[in-house]
């Protein structure tokens, strides 16, 4: 893969003009492993100062303290910032002050791993000083340097491996696993908002599961809920695994979609809060849908997470152990009750929590299978399931004499009657059976 020629042309300038110039970090570490990078950050010889000039209109100083201005070029914005030592860490986040230096080395030294601290120039040649391109060919994630230090500095650095691994599909060098474990309770220190933007990345990675399978001790810092759900025995014969497995391999079998892996996530959180031992010594969760709903709305508000994510999660958290009928009528009900987005989503949530059971209670897939055929066949018939859809609206029963909370009242059971097959979705019938339920 190739540098883009917009960011070819933030080097060639730099270099132009008797600078050094690389592109650094993440951008290099996706180009060896021909991934798209997302962005492409630059590092210079070049201070702050000399490079503004260079750039005229175009260069906005977004952090010249750290030594930092952004280019805006056809291709995107592109950070420019000057080779940096930085000095001591006082809050586990950012470093209290930094010095410019004109040795890349060290600006490489002070980066978070290994895979991250390379560098590339314009013809492709590689400054690797401390084994990145070795790490990214054996799949290894690895420290610069001490990783007590390297973690100690910057806690967000913890939840950062963890991202990378399962965004990558790498495993942890031992002694940065170790450093990892070790100095977990660090996160306590770092903002909801960052923790929360980790989190769902991380959660998005095809090795999701496998982090969380090895490291529930740091998440569970920020989320404490799940660690009893490790090792927890549902004594139940529909389930083979503990919570914390269950949770996990439910999670795998749902695509990498932020709203549906936070709802697997904690879709049964609440288990071990509803978890009753019958006279044989069964376990059931009566009533988990619920606390699950609670703790996750606690959870997701603590994260600080948008308000549209938060509320979409927890209606699902809530409604993924209800039974959806597959019939027109149980398919059309779910359709009103959650619209088409979300029982799509919910099909999917309960596939997956169905998948993580005992194999011979998996017997439910082929009714969601049964679901979904319905589903399609009653949009494409523009089956009615909404009050915007319906043929009659507020003014129509307004005009017959009806006001206040008498109309939406009516236009309620009118769409039921609709939803139930018992009544057509057509003007007139709508107007006389209004009509009946008005005298």
């Amino acid at each position: 893969m190739e540098i883009p020629e917009s960011v070819q042309s933030v080097l060639r300038t730099l270099e132009s003009s008797g600078y050094e110039a690389w592109c650094v970090g993440g951008c290099v570490r996706d180009l060896l492993l021909e991934r798209t990078p997302d962005d492409y950050d630059v590092t210079t010889s070049a201070l702050p100062e000399e490079t503004l000039p260079l750039f005229g209109g175009r260069v906005v100083p977004t952090g010249l303290r750290h030594g930092t201005v952004t280019v805006r070029t056809d291709g995107g914005p592109v950070e420019v910032t000057t080779f940096r030592c930085d000095g001591a860490y006082l809050d586990h986040r950012r470093p209290a002050s930094v010095s410019f230096t004109r040795s890349l080395t060290e600006d490489l030294r002070r980066r978070d791993f290994t895979v991250n601290a390379m560098a590339m120039d314009l013809r492709g040649t590689l400054r690797d000083p401390f084994g990145g391109q070795c790490d990214l060919e054996a799949k290894l994630l690895r420290c610069v340097g001490e990783p007590d230090l390297r973690l100690t500095e910057d806690a967000l650095r913890i939840l950062r491996g963890l991202r990378f691994a399962a965004v990558l599909g790498f495993r942890m060098e031992p002694d940065t696993a170790a450093a990892l474990h070790r100095h977990r309770k660090l996160l306590r220190d770092i903002a909801a908002e960052r923790i929360r933007m980790e989190l769902v990345k991380l959660l998005c990675g095809t090795g999701a599961a496998e982090v969380l399978r090895e490291y529930p001790d740091v998440v569970g810092v920020f989320w404490p809920e799940l660690l009893p759900l490790v090792g927890f025995d549902q004594r139940n014969r529909h389930h083979c695994y503990d919570i914390w497995e269950h949770t996990l391999s439910s999670l795998e079998s749902v695509p990498p979609d932020p709203v549906l892996r936070l709802t697997m996530l904690l879709h049964d959180i609440g288990k071990q809060s509803s978890f009753t031992v019958d006279e044989n010594g069964i376990g059931h969760f009566y009533g988990h849908g619920a606390f699950s709903r609670r703790m996750a709305d606690e959870m997701l508000c603590r994260l600080k997470f948008d308000t549209k994510t938060r509320q979409t999660v927890v209606l699902l958290v809530e409604w993924h152990d209800r039974y959806i009928k597959p019939t027109d009528e149980g398919v059309r009900r779910g359709l009103m009750a959650l619209g088409e987005e979300n029982l799509r989503r919910l099909i999917a949530v309960k596939r997956a929590d169905n998948l993580a059971q005992a194999p011979e209670f998996r017997g439910i897939q082929k009714e969601l299978t049964q679901a979904e055929r319905i589903l399609e066949n009653l949009l494409k018939r523009n089956a009615c399931f909404s009050l915007g859809q319906m043929a009659v609206d507020g003014r129509d029963l307004t005009a017959m004499g009806l006001s206040g909370p008498e109309v939406g009242r009516v236009l309620q059971a009118l769409l039921e009657q609709v939803v139930r097959g018992e009544l057509p979705n057509e003007r007139d019938a709508l107007l006389h059976r209004a009509g009946m339920m008005n005298r």
